[in-house]
């Protein structure tokens, strides 16, 4: 499979919340870093354990939650994504690097934070106008 299908097959299977099919297209050993957080996830069974907790699962009303794929570029063995995630009253978004070799991805980094996270200082309003949200 293309690198860049193994990385939009993920975030299918995330969506669907298919781990045993999202542990298929990670490698056994494979290292995700979160350096907004300062975290890095080593290995296939941690990735799936961080993103299967019961918690981030479904919504307040028990209801899966949705990953829109926004964007999505390939260039050889490296896929880039933006995706949309809505949880509760916030929503996410990540623009996440990715390294697929073999069919499997074996090195991610991913930029999570939610619009309006980190406001804009006072002084650039002579020199930016707001972003409007499509």
């Amino acid at each position: 499979m293309e690198p860049l299908n193994v990385v939009a097959e993920l975030w299918e299977r995330i969506e669907a919340r298919d781990w045993d099919g999202v542990g298929e297209l990670i490698a056994k050993d494979a290292v995700i870093e979160w350096p907004v957080s300062g975290e890095r996830i080593v290995g296939r069974d941690n990735f799936i354990a961080v993103n299967s907790d019961g918690a981030a699962d479904a919504d307040a009303d028990g209801d899966a939650r949705s990953v829109e794929v926004l964007r999505i570029l390939a260039d050889g063995d490296f896929v880039v994504t933006e995706v949309e995630i809505p949880q509760d009253h916030v929503v996410y978004r990540a623009v996440s690097l990715w390294t697929v070799r073999a069919g499997e991805i074996v090195e991610a980094r991913e930029y999570w934070t939610s619009p309006g996270q980190d406001p804009a200082p006072r002084w650039r309003a002579g020199y930016v106008e707001p972003l409007v949200a499509d």
